[in-house]
């Protein structure tokens, strides 16, 4: 088990990712707004970044069904963080 730090001190547990995404890309889909859009409602995401978010992280999480994390760090930087793990 392993811990991927995605920004401004956070780390998630590594088995407990979903999908890491490029928010710029992905966000351009309609299902990805409204994806995002209902994760807000559900008080599911979570920033954790002080300045522009360019990825999002999907996990699983004991207490909901999933929690969305905003990063500021591009997926590239998160993809290579995991696969050094």
């Amino acid at each position: 088990m392993g811990f991927l730090h995605i920004g401004q001190n956070v780390m998630v547990n590594d088995r407990h990712i979903i999908g890491i995404f490029d928010l710029d890309i992905t966000s351009q889909s309609p299902q990805t707004r409204r994806f995002l859009d209902q994760a807000e409602k559900d008080s599911v995401v979570l920033p954790v970044c002080d300045d522009i978010p360019k990825s999002f992280l999907v996990c699983d999480h004991p207490y909901h069904r999933q929690i969305v994390y905003i990063s500021q760090l591009n997926t590239q930087t998160l993809v290579k963080r995991a696969e050094k793990k």
